[in-house]
């Protein structure tokens, strides 16, 4: 059975239009002319137990609005939702149980307390048992790093400590199902790593659904198996990463060092010179018309090959792909 369900799940917006100036502020007062705008436009999806899911898309798309309907923040304006076979919106408080939620640019915690005072209110809104608390708190303080941070006030915190802190307070209560928003936004290579791991070791352990909206592709790529991607409200593509690149990840690139300075050479059939140094060049190639090993190979009967290196398609090109209208023109 599902864990999430959506069906035509639709979010309309009405707001005021107002003319500039002061006359169009007491215009806008006294007789409001209102403009509908349409956020989110009759999503259709379902996520099972378990499932580890980005939910991609630009700005506008309508992600954080989804979200937010998701956790019961926000009522539809129409179609249904369901999250563990209830209404977040009506079932608010049962929902927020079995739910934590990550928003990179938002902190649930205490801004003048220690972090430990947070985390032990945090136990307590939950009404956690001691014997759980104190082993989840032992196990984020390892897998963490957080007791050198646990007498330090929030406030004082670096921005990888607090999100460090924020995926604690999130998970300590063992949701079924995590809303991650932006986790790693602003963080060094190094924490982003940690987090990652973190994210994924807790899907391996304890099964935890993870639903992750992000603009930094490299997350999607470490933690997810499966992608939504929506625009102007709707889905464009809903399936396997897997699927997804090699769909439209055909182009790979091979970098190849040179002995001596590289002079006239044949570029090999279905490849072509994507950049050129003079002891470096770089060939792009449609791995359906031919392979890596027969590039090389053509290019080293060619010329003396000190060393070469293979880049696989990173997502970031290929959403790029599906946005300028890929879709349009291939059946996924």
């Amino acid at each position: 059975m599902s864990i999430i369900h959506v069906q035509d799940l639709t979010k309309i917006y009405r707001i005021v239009e107002k003319d500039p100036g002061i006359a169009g502020s007491f215009k806008a007062l006294f007789r409001p002319r209102y403009k509908d705008i349409l956020a989110v436009d009759r999503l259709h999806f379902s996520i099972e137990p378990g499932e580890l899911v980005g939910y991609i898309g630009v700005n506008g798309a309508g992600k954080s609005t989804t979200i937010k309907m998701l956790t019961g923040i926000l009522v539809p304006s129409g179609g249904t939702v369901r999250v563990l076979d209830r209404d977040p919106y009506q079932q608010r408080v049962a929902n927020a149980r079995d739910i934590g939620v990550v928003f990179g640019q938002r902190s649930q915690l205490w801004w003048d307390l220690p972090l430990i005072e947070s985390l032990n209110f945090v136990a307590r809104i939950y009404e956690l048992p001691p014997a759980h608390y104190k082993r989840r708190l032992d196990e984020f303080a390892e897998t963490l790093e957080l007791k050198p941070l646990f007498g330090t006030p929030i406030r004082n915190l670096s921005l990888g400590q607090k999100m460090r802190a924020e995926l604690a307070a999130t998970l300590i209560h063992d949701p079924q199902i995590v809303y991650l928003d932006e986790p790693t936004i602003g963080l060094d290579l190094i924490v982003k790593e940690r987090i990652r791991e973190f994210i994924k070791e807790q899907n391996r352990q304890r099964n935890v659904t993870v639903i992750l909206t992000t603009h930094d592709l490299g997350d999607i790529e470490e933690i997810c198996r499966r992608v939504i991607i929506i625009d102007a409200g709707r889905v464009i593509y809903d399936g396997p990463l897997s699927l997804i690149k090699e769909r439209f990840g055909k182009f790979r690139e091979i970098t190849l060092e040179t002995v001596n300075p590289i002079g006239a050479f044949t570029v090999p059939p279905g490849a072509e010179i994507a950049n050129q140094e003079a002891q470096r060049v770089t060939l792009r190639f449609d791995r359906t018309l031919t392979t890596a090993s027969q590039v090389a190979a053509s290019v080293m009967n060619q010329l003396e090959v000190a060393d070469f290196s293979l880049a696989e398609p990173d997502l970031s090109s290929i959403v790029k792909q599906i946005y300028s209208g890929a879709l349009h023109t291939e059946s996924v």
